[in-house]
């Protein structure tokens, strides 16, 4: 199966574009590649790319749900007619002096759309979920709760009160769609829309169940185990299967997805698997060398400061920084030095710097 190409990379526009700029791109592919224009199978293929890519990225939640999962996450919440939904095609080809995308749609797709009231998955949810530095550098384990939705147990999802039947809907036949169909000289088309009168389901329900009212589903409080693995960084998600929204007429759960946001740190900054950490010390500590401690993850480890240090001078502490993402090893801890210059001095003191300046023969200061 080949790869799918970016849908920003496929109508040649920057991911920050704006809707007005995404039209434009489309309408232009659009003269180029619209089978109407352009015979060959290649162009078949690409009119179908292009066109998917614009039903994305004109729609602001299909955009949003893409920009954050992708590919994964528009083929998981949207079937091949929802994505096509919505978008405004017709217009656009009508304005390039095409006709409408009904026609298209059925051509390119197979003559008929999913059935909507058929099983079908249920949709993703996003958790934001805040921890520590030290938490991202180790990991965590933690138990969280999420409201959520159960089969309802007393008419095992069916909506229906124990002891009835649904009825079949007469405007449909039980089917759930209603067919259009059109000729157009040898050609011939259907388009398909769901039932208004039953919504797709076929049967029209008189009796619904008491406890869940008719939707097959009762709220409740859902605990779920959240491991974080060490080294994950701020941003990065999560993926956790089945524990999204119930799935619709038997369908499969949803996906939960886990944005982790790793809150700043008084002392630490990160960069990567690496922290950096400044220590400030005296004039004399840096002169005359010393060893301190500087506080780390996890502890305080002592330092050695050579003679004659410079202030900024970097110094690393090997693995005491965050766990890299998957295992493989530990970064550092780097150390930069800050030499304070005191800003309150005592007589003595003031005569003491006086005369080391002199002992040092500072000619910039005593002439």
């Amino acid at each position: 199966m080949n790869r799918k190409l970016d849908y920003y990379e496929v109508l040649n526009v920057s991911k920050n574009a704006s809707k007005k700029e995404i039209k434009r791109a489309y309408r232009k592919l659009a003269l180029k590649y619209h089978p109407d224009r352009n015979k060959s199978p290649e162009a078949e293929e690409k009119f179908k790319e292009i066109s998917e890519a614009y039903a994305v990225l004109s729609d602001n939640e299909k955009r949003m749900q893409y920009d954050q999962f992708g590919h994964e996450g528009i083929s998981s919440k949207y079937t091949r007619d929802d994505i096509f939904r919505g978008a405004d095609f017709d217009r656009i080809f009508r304005d390039l002096g095409f006709g409408g995308f009904g026609n298209i749609f059925n051509i390119f797709f197979g003559g008929r759309t999913r059935r909507r009231y058929g099983p079908r998955k249920g949709a993703d949810l996003r958790y934001d979920f805040e921890i520590t530095l030290e938490e991202a550098a180790f990991g965590l384990s933690k138990d969280i709760e999420m409201p959520g939705f159960d089969v309802c147990s007393t008419c095992n999802g069916s909506g229906i009160k124990p002891g009835t039947s649904p009825k079949k809907c007469q405007k449909c036949n039980g089917t759930g769609e209603i067919r259009h169909t059109q000729n157009l000289g040898y050609m011939h088309f259907t388009e398909i829309e769901t039932c208004t009168n039953c919504h797709g389901k076929g049967v029209i329900i008189e009796n619904l169940c008491k406890e869940c009212k008719g939707t097959g589903a009762v709220k409740r409080l859902h605990k779920i185990k959240l491991k974080i693995p060490p080294g994950i960084d701020n941003g990065h998600s999560l993926r956790l299967t089945g524990k999204g929204e119930l799935g619709i007429r038997g369908g499969p759960n949803g996906d939960l997805y886990v944005v982790v946001h790793v809150k700043p740190h008084e002392i630490f900054r990160r960069n990567g698997s690496d922290i950096l950490y400044e220590a400030r010390i005296s004039f004399p500590q840096a002169a005359l060398g010393t060893k301190i401690y500087v506080p780390t993850l996890n502890g305080k480890a002592r330092l050695k400061i050579p003679l004659g240090t410079q202030s900024g001078t970097f110094f690393r502490l090997k693995r005491k920084g965050i766990q890299r993402l998957g295992g493989w090893g530990r970064g550092d801890e780097l150390v930069r030095v800050i030499v304070q210059t005191p800003t309150k001095l005592t007589r003595t003191q003031k005569k003491l710097l006086t005369d080391l300046g002199k002992e040092m023969k500072d000619e910039t200061t005593f002439k």
